[in-house]
């Protein structure tokens, strides 16, 4: 049985409730976790309040050493916490490393930040008068992280939180609390005091509710789904919290005529199936040329149907089970749709076999003859789900890929620079790969989109630390005299 970490301390939930996380390639039960509530985000909060005025006077230098350990450990604990990925949520082993070696990247690129936590200084307009500006620390942030990232995504958040002198309230998804434990149990051995970090495990709407409502938490990070990050907005704003939302794509991979198909069948495969196809940046669309389309989707249906399905521990497998038999069944609902407005090429059913019958597997799916005001080219479904559009020529493929209300992730594939740099200019996307697939990013770049993917703000690289810090500007007057800045005189 697992615990909330508060105040320094696992507890159990103020209700003594809990529930049960399984494994979504087995059935199996992994752990009973606590059902959290009201009351355990207000002692969280005040824990990380009364923590919070001797973490922020702490040198940056100092917390940047604590994160530097902190990457150290979970490099040393690598393994460990790829295979707790795995069981938790069901990613295959490759891909849970890469995903803990992103959250390693986050600890290390933030020691380097923690040098390098530049202000301004600029001219004033008054004579003997300098001005310049300092990043100070928000507060309490309260973070909350879904679970397709069970590792990666959280230290996004935490590490540049806690780095920038905050202190926290965790709540990660209820499909991935077992990772978040041990993560939280690594920052405690990097020497994190106190109160500093918090840990409240449960259901989004009580204690993300909670979180995004309590009046002492300043900033408010959260992942999810767009439904979820509109009400967060909704209730956070009316407390003028900073608010940083990261949502959903509807992301495309367009394929050029002139393209490297070989490569581009290599990138759509990843896009689209990598992590079961539930990324926030994975390939939902694939936007191919009428002079290769026919060429191309025979390779690709031939190559899907080759993909290796089972449970990600198996070192030989390529796609593992979706989270849950709910998603599975809305998946499948998709599917549905799918059926009825364009034409099945594979996949489209539940995956079973005799070493898959109880978990939560889908075919890798295909259609074609799709058009862009179709649902599922329209509508996020988070899963092995590809819809093929025909297109005639790059105005056309942009116009395709411009057409939904996201804008997080796009690809193409072109060996035409003119093409590309075309591409790059007018898509409405807050990330481009050229000769990439839509997925891959990379802990030291901004991550995030635009229209209904999110609210402006980035997470990663240098912009994260502005989430997580305001701005002070300093004027310092030695004249010795009263100068009227504002005055025309």
């Amino acid at each position: 049985m697992y615990k909330n970490y508060i105040n320094g301390k696992w507890v159990d939930a103020k209700s003594g409730e809990n529930f049960i996380k399984i494994n979504p390639a087995t059935g199996e039960e992994i752990g009973s976790f606590p059902y959290s509530g009201k009351e355990d985000v207000d002692d969280a909060v005040k824990s990380a309040k009364e923590a919070f005025p001797k973490w922020s006077k702490l040198p940056l230098p100092d917390r940047g050493a604590i994160m530097r350990k902190f990457g150290d450990l979970m490099m040393e604990h690598k393994e460990e916490l790829a295979r707790i990925e795995t069981q938790e949520m069901g990613k295959v082993l490759k891909e849970t490393r890469g995903d803990v070696q992103e959250a390693i990247d986050t600890a290390y690129y933030a020691f380097g930040e923690a040098t390098r936590f530049f202000g301004h200084t600029v001219p004033s307009e008054l004579p003997n008068k300098i001005c310049l500006t300092f990043k100070r620390p928000i507060g309490v942030a309260g973070l909350i992280a879904p679970w397709n990232f069970p590792a990666a995504i959280p230290c996004w958040k935490m590490i540049p939180a806690l780095l920038s002198g905050n202190t926290l309230v965790l709540k990660p998804s209820r499909e991935a609390p077992w990772t978040s434990t041990r993560l939280i149990e690594l920052l405690i051995e990097s020497g994190v005091p106190k109160g500093v970090v918090n840990l409240v495990q449960g259901p989004g709407g009580i204690v993300g509710e909670a979180i995004s409502k309590h009046p002492d938490i300043g900033v408010v990070s959260f992942t999810g789904s767009v439904e979820t990050g509109s009400r967060i907005a909704e209730v956070a704003g009316k407390l003028l919290k900073r608010v940083s939302l990261e949502l959903g794509g509807k992301n495309g991979q367009i394929v050029m005529r002139d393209a490297n198909l070989e490569l581009a069948i290599d990138g759509v495969l990843w896009g689209a199936f990598g992590t079961t196809g539930q990324r926030c940046t994975a390939t939902s669309r694939l936007i191919l040329d009428e002079e290769i389309h026919d060429k191309f989707l025979a390779m690709l249906i031939d190559r899907a149907k080759k993909l290796k399905i089972g449970n990600g521990l198996d070192e030989g497998m390529e796609m593992g089970p979706v989270i849950s038999k709910s998603q599975r069944e809305k998946i499948d609902k998709y599917v549905q749709i799918g059926k009825e407005e364009a034409k099945l090429e594979c996949g489209g059913n539940f995956y079973t076999d005799n070493k898959c019958d109880s978990g939560f597997f889908y075919e890798p799916t295909i259609f074609s003859g799709v058009n862009k005001n179709m649902r599922i080219a329209q509508e996020e479904i988070f899963g092995p789900v590809l819809a093929v559009i025909k297109v005639c020529g790059l105005n056309e493929a942009i116009d395709v890929i411009n057409s939904t209300k996201y804008g997080l992730s796009s690809s193409i594939y072109t060996q035409d620079v003119n093409a590309a740099m075309q591409a790059v200019e007018r898509i409405e996307a807050g990330i481009t790969y050229v000769n990439g697939p839509t997925i891959g990013a990379e802990c030291h770049l901004p991550f995030g989109g635009v229209k209904n993917t999110g609210n402006g703000h980035r997470e990663g690289g240098w912009t994260v630390y502005e989430i997580f810090t305001e701005f002070q500007t300093v004027y310092i007057d030695y004249s010795g005299k009263l100068q009227r800045a504002q005055l025309d005189d």
